[in-house]
């Protein structure tokens, strides 16, 4: 936010920022049991792939960005899996998830384009 660093360049930050931020607002509609459960969660894996992004991009070598690029990646599909067990309890409606999962693909896709990119240099 203050330094003015590589990872602000990349449009993947500009997207998980987005993705994350929905993160937040959809698990405000879970059950208040699920606190300390799935919303902790799913909020949790959703910075990890913010923060991982960044500090990838800040990495010298290609093969720790590539690492941090992929726990980021990794972190999408747990946000995946949980979803759909909260989907399946009937927390969630394919509605609800509908604005979320429209980001969650195209972060996915933009983070692996990257990966690639990455690996190729």
């Amino acid at each position: 936010m203050f330094l003015k660093l590589n990872h602000q360049k990349l449009d993947i930050y500009a997207y998980s920022r987005s993705f994350v931020l929905e993160c937040y607002k959809l698990t405000k509609v879970l059950p208040a049991d699920e606190k300390f459960g799935m919303i902790s969660q799913i909020r949790r894996a959703a910075l990890s792939v913010h923060l991982n992004i960044a500090e990838g991009a800040s990495r010298k070598s290609h093969a720790e960005r590539i690492r941090y690029y992929e726990i980021a990646r990794g972190s999408i599909i747990e946000i995946d899996a949980a979803l759909d067990i909260a989907t399946g309890l009937e927390y969630l409606s394919n509605f609800d998830n509908q604005k979320l999962g429209e980001l969650m693909i195209n972060t996915f896709k933009l983070l692996s384009g990257l990966i690639v990119s990455t690996s190729s240099k």
